[in-house]
């Protein structure tokens, strides 16, 4: 991985969502209990057979594994950990102390890539990655790329850093206008949602709460980058996509939750 990559999942969760309206709260999976296990909290007694998820409800990391478990509609259920105050089991579960993690029967999984991928060949059913391998291997440049966008958009929140934080954000734009142009649209997939689409969408679902509050210039100019505006309109019609989102003001005052680390991670419940 990456140093800027990595550095960017240890930022946890920031950022937020584009230009169409989505329901105040997503509603997720069955969950042990839509608030959070902190530290000194007992571990959720776990149930043989059943797959489980330790997320957190707005964290865009965990999003991508959500959107991949709604997409597959693949049963688990929900354990969210407060990240600033993380349970001594969840550290067990995974030494670097970030969410998503998947479990099952003995077996953890860490890292949102991996447990993306993972399912993707566990429950085969519904395919999102290409039997293509150059296409698989594409896949995984456009994450790499990924990251320059999710850590401008975090830059984007801070005075001495906005400015270059927006140019690379239009330079994303850019690149990905120019790779859907080249693949046809409306999704990376092509006519239908690939992996790639579920792993750049959450930061991207974020984008308004930035723009709107802190840095205008960074709202998606849908003249200027039409086939990005209409892969936008067709992700918000899937229905993972739906079943995770948060609305803008959500998203809004949890990332000014973090920036006065008061960490409101129960917001709304």
């Amino acid at each position: 991985m990456s140093s800027t990559r990595s550095s960017v999942r240890r930022l946890a969760c920031v950022t937020g969502h584009f230009h169409q309206p989505a329901a105040s709260f997503c509603s997720g999976s069955p969950a042990i209990s839509e608030k959070v296990f902190a530290k000194g909290s007992a571990l959720p007694p776990l149930t043989p057979g059943r797959l489980r998820l330790y997320s957190m409800r707005l964290c865009p990391w965990a999003q991508r594994t959500r959107l991949v478990l709604a997409h597959k509609n693949i049963p688990y259920e929900t354990v969210n950990v407060h990240l600033a105050k993380k349970p001594k089991w969840f550290w067990e579960r995974n030494p670097v102390g970030l969410v998503p993690v998947l479990e099952r029967d003995g077996m953890v999984l860490c890292e949102s890539s991996a447990t993306c991928m993972w399912l993707d060949d566990a429950f085969p059913e519904n395919r999102l990655q290409s039997s293509d391998p150059y296409i698989r291997a594409w896949d995984r440049v456009l994450e790499e790329y990924y990251g320059r966008l999710a850590s401008s958009l975090y830059g984007l929140l801070k005075p001495d850093e906005s400015e270059t934080a927006l140019k690379q954000v239009h330079k994303c734009y850019a690149y990905y206008e120019d790779v859907l142009v080249k693949r046809g649209g409306p999704f990376f997939g092509g006519s239908k949602p690939s992996l790639i689409d579920y792993m750049v969408w959450p930061h991207m679902e974020r984008i308004p709460a930035v723009s709107e509050k802190w840095a205008p210039a960074a709202a998606l100019d849908k003249a200027r980058y039409p086939k990005l505006d209409a892969w936008y309109r067709s992700m918000y019609q899937l229905p993972a996509v739906k079943d995770t989102m948060f609305d803008h003001e959500t998203h809004r005052q949890f990332l000014i939750s973090l920036r006065e680390k008061t960490y409101n991670y129960d917001i709304g419940l």
